[in-house]
C-alpha cells in the first residue's frame, strides 16, 4: 500500500515462519523492516492522509490484536480481540523446538501439549507441515489448528521442512525437481528428533497431515516410512504427471516445481516420485479428503490413490466435499471435514473408533 505522507510503500511478506511488515522507502529506495509486537501480520492499512498504520497481527500464544502504529515506530494496542476470544479458553503456551539436519540445515518447528499435560505420562503426537511451499506461520488461529488437536489430548508439532519459501533462495529451490526428497527427509528427522527428545510422545502413535502439496506429502511420506499410525492428505497429488497435464494450475505449478522437466525426457520424477506408481509401500491408514470442485488439484488424485490402495488391501478412506474446491470454505462443510479430521485420528492414534463410525457407518456390503 502506497503512503503519500511518507512516500513509502508499505507491505507485509514471508519471514521465516513470520508474517513482517516492510517500508520502501521511494526516497532512498531502500527497505527497511517495521518493528512490531506480533510474529505475524494478517491484514494492515495505511492512513490516506496521515502517516498512521494499523495492523492485525497473531502470535503463537494469541488470537488478533489491532495495533496502531505511527511515523516513528510507536505501537499502541488499540483493541485485544484475543483477551475476549481466550477469556475461557485452557491451552498450554506452543513452544519452539529447533531441527538441525545432517548438512546443517536448521528447521523451524513449535508444538502444543495438552491443557492438563502430564510429563509422565505418554500422548499420541499429530504432525503438520506446509502446502503448495507456503510457510506454515506462527499464528494461534490457523485452519489446521494446533491448539484444538492439543486440546483433544494430543501433542500438536509444526514444521516447515525445505523447499517452503520464506527462508531464502537455497531453502526454497531444494524444493526444485525434487518432489518430496529433503522435505520428506527434514519431517522425518524432526519428528524422530523430537520424539526421541521428548519420553511424553508416544513414537507408535503418530499421525500426520497437509494439504496441497502438504497432501502429496502426506502420501509421499508413507511410501518413505512407516513411522505414522495415521496419515490424512488432503486435495493431495498423487500423480505428478496427470496433475501436469491437467489444466493451468499443473502446468503453472509443474513449470516452476520442475522446471526444465517432462515425462519424456525425466520420466524417473514423474513416477519415482508419484505415490500412485508407489501405492504398494503404502501400509499406513490412509485418508484422503477433497472438494469435488477442485480446479486446482482434480479430485481424480485422489480417487486414483484410493482405488490403488483399495486393489491393494490397505486401510484408507475417501471423503468428497461436495461443491468444494481447493479450500472447505462453506461453513457447515468445513464443520464436517474437520470433523472428519478429528475422527480419523481418534480412531487410530486414540484407539477411539467410535467418532469415525458415526460418521461413516459401515454399509452392508462391508460388514
Amino acid at each position: 500500500k502506497y503512503s503519500q505522507k511518507l512516500n513509502a510503500f508499505i507491505f507485509s511478506a514471508e519471514n521465516g515462519s513470520r508474517k513482517s511488515l516492510y517500508k520502501l522507502d521511494l526516497k532512498s529506495n531502500r527497505i527497511s523492516q517495521i518493528p512490531i509486537s506480533e510474529d505475524v501480520v494478517r491484514y494492515f492499512s495505511v492512513a490516506e492522509h496521515g502517516t498512521d498504520l494499523w495492523y492485525i497481527g497473531q502470535s503463537l500464544n494469541n488470537a488478533d490484536k489491532l495495533y496502531k502504529v505511527n511515523a516513528s515506530g510507536k505501537q499502541q494496542l488499540v483493541w485485544d480481540l484475543s483477551k475476549e476470544k481466550l477469556e475461557d479458553v485452557r491451552f498450554n503456551p506452543g513452544k519452539d523446538f529447533v531441527y538441525t539436519t545432517p548438512d546443517g540445515t536448521k528447521i523451524d518447528c513449535w508444538y502444543y501439549l495438552p491443557p492438563n499435560f502430564d510429563p509422565n505420562k505418554k500422548y499420541p503426537m499429530i504432525v503438520y507441515y506446509y502446502g503448495g511451499t507456503v510457510p506454515v506461520t506462527r499464528q494461534l488461529e490457523t485452519v489446521y489448528d494446533l491448539a484444538m488437536f492439543a486440546s483433544q489430548g494430543y501433542v500438536a508439532f509444526s514444521l516447515n521442512p525445505r523447499g517452503c519459501t520464506g527462508y531464502g533462495q537455497k531453502f526454497a529451490a531444494d524444493h526444485l525437481n525434487a518432489w518430496g526428497d529433503k522435505t520428506a527427509d527434514d519431517i522425518i528427522g524432526a519428528v524422530k528428533a523430537f520424539s526421541d527428545q521428548h519420553s511424553f510422545v508416544d513414537s507408535k502413535k503418530i499421525g500426520c497431515c497437509g494439504a496441497s502439496y502438504g497432501g502429496f506429502m502426506t502420501q509421499y511420506l508413507q511410501t518413505k516410512t512407516n513411522m505414522f499410525a495415521a496419515a490424512i492428505s488432503h486435495a493431495g497429488i498423487s500423480s505428478i504427471s496427470s496433475y501436469w497435464a491437467n489444466g493451468y494450475w499443473g502446468i503453472g505449478y509443474s513449470s516452476v516445481a520442475s522446471a526444465g522437466s517432462y515425462p519424456w525426457n525425466n520420466p524417473d520424477l514423474y513416477t519415482k516420485h508419484s505415490p500412485l506408481f508407489n501405492a504398494d509401500k503404502i501400509h499406513t491408514p490412509l485418508l484422503l479428503l477433497h472438494g469435488t470442485a477442485d480446479v486446482n488439484v482434480p479430485p481424480s488424485e485422489s480417487t486414483a490413490l484410493y482405488n490403488a490402495l483399495k486393489i491393494l488391501g490397505r486401510p484408507v478412506e475417501l471423503v468428497e466435499i461436495t461443491g468444494e474446491d481447493h479450500h472447505i470454505m462453506e461453513p457447515d462443510r468445513q464443520d464436517v471435514w474437520m470433523r472428519t479430521i478429528c475422527a480419523w485420528f481418534a480412531k487410530y492414534l486414540q484407539d477411539k473408533p467410535q467418532w469415525w463410525d458415526s460418521l461413516y457407518p459401515k454399509t452392508p456390503y462391508e460388514k
